[in-house]
């Protein structure tokens, strides 16, 4: 259940799951961009995990050198940002420039970020250019199409589309035809931005998750008679302790924890420890670096002996949280350029360190919280606003509901008088349109029309006589 997050290489890399190349080689500017995009893929997550796993014990792989193997470049890896796909074709294509390819790997992360590597665009290939302008009208296309759907779902009106464009701040929006150096160092710089937003996202919503976790501890509480009160706080307490009951953990990133990786893991004696040679082990696309995600997997160790998916005091999102911790403290002191990879000098000199050899403790999550209480009143106070709110929009709700219903019962009376009106009428219509009523008169049926007199009848005939034959019948003395 250990979930291994890093970077991921771009399309063009390779990905293997023997005990050789797991990751491929690419460029420090893919490494950085990528540097979230595994966690979101669990099949490569499993998939690395089950191979760092795998090693033989039996081997002795100080002295095995595993061949590269060229296989076909597996489908990239979603980095979740809405842009993933024209990001991934743009760099794709400039590191098949060899003369971008040699600027990009001599410009370190810094220059990027400054935008020193995007004036190399004007150097590139015409070819490349060419079908980075390509690209460039593939993806304004792809965005009208997106604003043009957005204004058939909400109705049809008229929208200003350059000004929807100017939101889309990875590229130059005043120019849709061609690819520039502002296009290029827009979209690293937004790429970069988002992603290394990605941590800091992720310790405010766990920073969320505790005290949510923690209200809702307190609010059960609340619902108890004292007697069960009781009971559920000590049954706490003993989950906390036997939780904080585990082995000592390494200092990530120190000697002892090395070590134990080299001798557990790797099943190499300790005793044979060697910097150099754990570098090149754990580097497992043999890129000459170890990336966020290699680095992580130092960590399951000492993961492990804090938390295990099956024990109910063990809570997986705090040990997600806790590598997080590691890989970030390790970076910290390690990468020296910033680079979001571990190189081996970088690697060596830190060997060479007072904190490498004599590491202070490790403080874990439940020695180092996720929050004060400060930060726990406000969040308190803030769930109580919200509380409050939904509670008034569900009296404004319930009123509204009442007026609704009120005038459906006036819709319904009004129905109701209607439809006996309409009844009134239809008998009013059907007895008008009674084309004779029957009248008795000595014994004959005489048809009298709606509103006529009667018609006189002859005796000893049954049919009245035409209205033109009254005129001709003689008077009676």
């Amino acid at each position: 259940m250990i979930q291994l997050v890093g970077p991921l290489p771009n399309s063009a890399s390779l990905l293997t799951c023997s005990c050789g190349s797991l990751l491929s080689r690419c460029s420090p500017l893919l490494k950085m961009l990528w540097s979230k995009a595994l966690c979101r893929c669990p099949v490569l997550v499993l998939s690395l995990w089950f191979c760092v796993e795998a090693v033989p014990i039996a081997v002795d792989k100080t002295k095995v050198e595993t061949p590269e193997q060229e296989l076909e470049a597996p489908q990239s890896v979603d980095t979740g940002l809405h842009y993933d796909r024209y990001l991934r074709e743009v760099i794709d294509f400039l590191e098949k420039d060899q003369h971008f390819r040699e600027k990009l790997h001599n410009t370190d992360m810094e220059d990027i970020k400054q935008g020193k590597l995007a004036k190399e665009l004007d150097f590139v290939g015409h070819h490349v250019r060419t079908k980075l302008d390509e690209l460039k009208r593939q993806e304004v296309n792809r965005l009208r199409t997106l604003i043009k759907a957005k204004q058939d779902v909400e109705g049809g009106h008229e929208m200003n589309h350059k000004a929807l464009l100017m939101q889309f701040e990875y590229m130059n929006h005043m120019n849709p035809h061609t690819f520039e150096v502002e296009d290029l160092d827009k979209l690293i710089k937004s790429a970069t931005s988002d992603l290394e937003n990605y941590d800091k996202d992720r310790h405010e919503e766990f920073k969320r998750y505790e005290m949510m976790k923690e209200h809702k501890r307190k609010e059960h509480l609340k619902n108890l008679d004292e007697e069960q009160r009781k009971d559920e706080e000590q049954h706490y307490e003993e989950l906390r302790k036997k939780h904080a009951n585990h082995p000592k953990i390494n200092h990530p990133g120190s000697q002892d924890q090395l070590k134990e990786v080299w001798e557990e893991s790797d099943g190499l004696d300790p005793n044979d420890f060697d910097p150099k040679t754990f570098f090149k082990l754990h580097d497992n696309n043999g890129d000459g670096y170890i990336d966020q995600q290699e680095l992580e997997a130092l960590f399951t160790k000492e993961l492990e002996k804090m938390y295990s998916p099956n024990l109910e005091e063990d809570d997986m999102t705090e040990m997600e949280e806790e590598r997080l911790r590691m890989r970030e403290h390790v970076m910290n002191e390690v990468d020296t350029n910033k680079d979001r990879l571990v190189s081996l000098d970088e690697f060596l000199i830190s060997t060479n360190r007072k904190e490498f050899q004599e590491p202070d403790s490790w403080e874990t999550l439940e020695q180092a919280p996720a929050y004060t209480d400060e930060e726990m009143k406000l969040f308190e106070e803030q769930l109580a606003q919200e509380e409050s709110n939904l509670k008034q929009k569900n009296v404004e709700l319930q009123k509204q509901k009442e007026e609704l219903e009120r005038q459906q019962e006036q819709l319904d009376a009004q129905k109701a008088e209607l439809q006996q009106a309409v009844e009134q009428m239809q008998i009013i219509k059907l007895e008008k349109a009674n084309a004779a009523v029957e009248v008795k008169d000595g014994g004959a049926t005489v048809a009298v029309p709606p509103g006529g007199q009667s018609l006189p009848v002859l005796q000893g005939d049954s049919q009245p006589l035409p209205p033109s034959h009254h005129q001709d019948l003689p008077a009676h003395s």
